[in-house]
C-alpha cells in the first residue's frame, strides 16, 4: 500500500505526459509480462504453506515486489508515459472502486451481529447456506459473504472439522448464488451496461444455477453428515455462549447494504456527460458519487455501530488489509494480460480466443462455457466476461436471442468458475481472510483448488453436457 500512495502521488507530477500517452497494446506484448501476475499467485499459493510466518508478515512487500517486477521494467520498455497511464487506469479506474465497495460491504456487514447460539449441524449449515445463495443474487455475492460468513463460523465453533464448511459456503453463496441478475456478480453487472435486460440471466440461466447450487447442498449435506456424526466431532464446552434470544444487533445497518446496492445499481442507470480526467483515465460523474456515497456509508455505519457489536461479532481490518494488499498487487500485474487477451485472435493468446468459434464460424457455447470459466478461475472475472462477450459479437439484442446459448454459456462461465481458486472472485479470498482470522484453519490455494478439482469440475462437466452442447 506505500508503493500505490507514493506512485499515486508522483502521478499528480505526471498527469499532463501521462494524458497524452498512448494505452496499452496487447498485439505488442510477448507472454513473458504475464511472469509477475503469475509469480504473485504462485507466492499466494506457496508461502503461506513453505513459510507462513514470513508470508504473515511480509505479504505486502511480496505484492509490491511483484507490482513493481511489473512496472518497472514495463516504464523502461515502453516509457514512464505509458507506464503511468495504465497505472492510472488500474488505480482510478478499478482498483480504487473495487476497494471502496469491498470495504463499505465489509464494514456494514460487519456492523450486523446475529443473536443466539445457533448450532452447527448438517441441516442448519444446509439452511444457511441456501439463505447466502439467495442474498447473492439481491446484494451481491460479496455482501451476502460478508453478512453470513460469521454466523456460520460462530454456529460451527463448537466442531472440530469445518474448513469444508467455510469451502463450500466460498462455492455457493461467494460465486453461485450472483448469477441471476447483475445485482450478483460484477459480470453480469457489466453485461447489464451493455444492454443485456436486467431479468435476462434468471430466465436463461436458472436452471443451470438451480442444478449447481442443487448439486453443491446435496454433496454438502452428505460430507457434513459423515463429519457431524464421527466420535468427538463437537467439543466438550461450546465457545460460544447459549443465548435463546433470535435477533439482530446493529440492524440499522441493513437500510445502509440497501443503500449499497441502491448506489451500485445508480451507477448503472445514470447516464451523464460530466468526466473528469486522472492522469488519462476517465472518471465518470455517476462512477464518483458511488464511490463518495459508499465512503459515506462506511464513515456512518462505524459511527452507528455499538463497539458491542463489533466486539460480539470479533471485527477486525486484519483480512481487509490482508485482501486490499494481496488485490493491488494483483490488479497492477494483470494489466498486460488483459491487455493481451483484448487484443483478440491477433493477440499472444489469440489460441484461446479462437477456439471458442466452430469451423462453421458460429460461436460454440460449450467451448466459451469453459475458456470463460477457466480465465475468470485465476484472472478478474469481470474483464474477463467482456473479452468474450466482445468476441461473440458485442451486440446485446442478438446475444440475447439468436445466440442467447453464448451469452448464457459465458454468463455461467464467468459466475460459476470463480470458485475454482481463491482468487477467482473477490469473494473468495475475504472468506478465508475472515475464517482465518476466527481460528479456522483453511486448504492452502492448491488444497481448495483439489476441493474444486473433485466437486466442483464433474459438476461442470455435467451441465456442459446438458446445456452448453
Amino acid at each position: 500500500m506505500k508503493l500505490l500512495r507514493w506512485v499515486a502521488f508522483a502521478a499528480l507530477f505526471a498527469l499532463p505526459g501521462w494524458a497524452l500517452a498512448a494505452p496499452i497494446d496487447g498485439v505488442r506484448l510477448s507472454p513473458l509480462w504475464g511472469v509477475p501476475f503469475v509469480g504473485i499467485l504462485l507466492s499466494i499459493a506457496l508461502l503461506p504453506l513453505f513459510a507462513p510466518l514470513f508470508w504473515h508478515h511480509h505479504f505486502g512487500k511480496v505484492a509490491a515486489a511483484w507490482s513493481l517486477a511489473f512496472l518497472l521494467p514495463f516504464a523502461l520498455v515502453f516509457g514512464p508515459a505509458t507506464a503511468g497511464v495504465n497505472f492510472a487506469h488500474a488505480l482510478f479506474g478499478e482498483y480504487i472502486p473495487f476497494i471502496v465497495l469491498l470495504t463499505a460491504l465489509y464494514v456494514v456487514a460487519g456492523g450486523i451481529y446475529i443473536r443466539g447460539n445457533l448450532h452447527g449441524s448438517p441441516g442448519l449449515n444446509v439452511a444457511i447456506l441456501a439463505i447466502g445463495a439467495v442474498l447473492g443474487s439481491v446484494m451481491g455475492t460479496t455482501g451476502a459473504s460478508m453478512l453470513m460468513v460469521r454466523p456460520l463460523i460462530r454456529a460451527n465453533d463448537n466442531r472440530r472439522h469445518k474448513a469444508h464448511v467455510v469451502v463450500f459456503f466460498i462455492f455457493i453463496v461467494s460465486n453461485a448464488g450472483g448469477s441471476l441478475t447483475p445485482l450478483g456478480d460484477p459480470p453480469l453487472f457489466l453485461g447489464f451496461l451493455k444492454g443485456v435486460d436486467f431479468f435476462w440471466t434468471v430466465s436463461h440461466i436458472f436452471p443451470e444455477t438451480l442444478f449447481l447450487i442443487g448439486s453443491l447442498l446435496a454433496l454438502f449435506y452428505g460430507i457434513d453428515w459423515w463429519y457431524y456424526h464421527r466420535r468427538e466431532e463437537t467439543v466438550p464446552v461450546d465457545p460460544t455462549p447459549d443465548d435463546k434470544r433470535i435477533g439482530f444487533d446493529g440492524a440499522a445497518n441493513f437500510w445502509l447494504l440497501g443503500l449499497i446496492a441502491s448506489l451500485v445499481l445508480l451507477s448503472g442507470l445514470w447516464k451523464s456527460s460530466v468526466v473528469f480526467t486522472l492522469a488519462g483515465t476517465e472518471v465518470g460523474l455517476p462512477g464518483l458519487v458511488r464511490d463518495i456515497g459508499l465512503i459515506a456509508v462506511t464513515f456512518i455505519s462505524l459511527r452507528i455501530t455499538a463497539s458491542q457489536v463489533h466486539e460480539d461479532n470479533q471485527f477486525s481490518w486484519g483480512p481487509m488489509q490482508e485482501v486490499a494488499k494481496l488485490f493491488a498487487g494483483i490488479f497492477l500485474t494483470i494489466i498486460p494480460v488483459i491487455a493481451m487477451l483484448r487484443a483478440g485472435v491477433n493477440g499472444p493468446f489469440g489460441a484461446i480466443v479462437a477456439a471458442v468459434t466452430r469451423p462453421d464460424g458460429w460461436p460454440d457455447p460449450a467451448m466459451y462455457f469453459w475458456a470463460s470459466g477457466a480465465l475468470s478461475s485465476f484472472l478478474d472475472n469481470a474483464p474477463t466476461y467482456l473479452v468474450f462477450f466482445n468476441t461473440a459479437g458485442g451486440d446485446p439484442v442478438l446475444l440475447m436471442t439468436t445466440l442467447a446459448p453464448t451469452l448464457a454459456a459465458i454468463s455461467a462461465g464467468a459466475v460459476f468458475m470463480g470458485a475454482n481458486s481463491y482468487i477467482g472472485n473477490a469473494p473468495n479470498l475475504m472468506v478465508k481472510a475472515i475464517a482465518e482470522d476466527r481460528g479456522v484453519k483453511m486448504p492452502s490455494f492448491f488444497a481448495y483448488m483439489a476441493w474444486s478439482g473433485a466437486i466442483l469440475i464433474p459438476l461442470f462437466i455435467v451441465m456442459t453436457f446438458i446445456w452448453f452442447r
